[in-house]
């Protein structure tokens, strides 16, 4: 599973060839989280609130990236690298 972005210790990942709807993994710590891309909202799992919070501004910010990461992942292509936020 690539990681694309890191930033306050929070890993964003994608696997290869992976189930609609398009999304992305998120870990911070122990926890773990999958957010919806199109609707940049948590799927299933839990982070902490602030965590959460600066993982949505992210993928806000990011959502043609994550969309186009998306779109190579379910081509088994490796995915690009997302600036991680500031």
């Amino acid at each position: 599973m690539p990681t694309i972005s890191v930033f306050y210790g929070i890993l964003i990942k994608m696997f290869f060839n992976d189930h609609d709807p398009a999304h992305f993994h998120a870990e911070y710590a122990e926890f773990k989280a999958i957010i919806d891309i199109e609707r940049l909202e948590l799927i299933e799992g839990h982070l902490p609130r602030r965590a959460l919070e600066l993982v949505l501004d992210w993928a806000e910010l990011h959502q043609a990236e994550l969309t186009e990461d998306w779109n190579l992942c379910k081509a088994k292509q490796q995915p690009k690298k997302i600036e991680p936020l500031k």
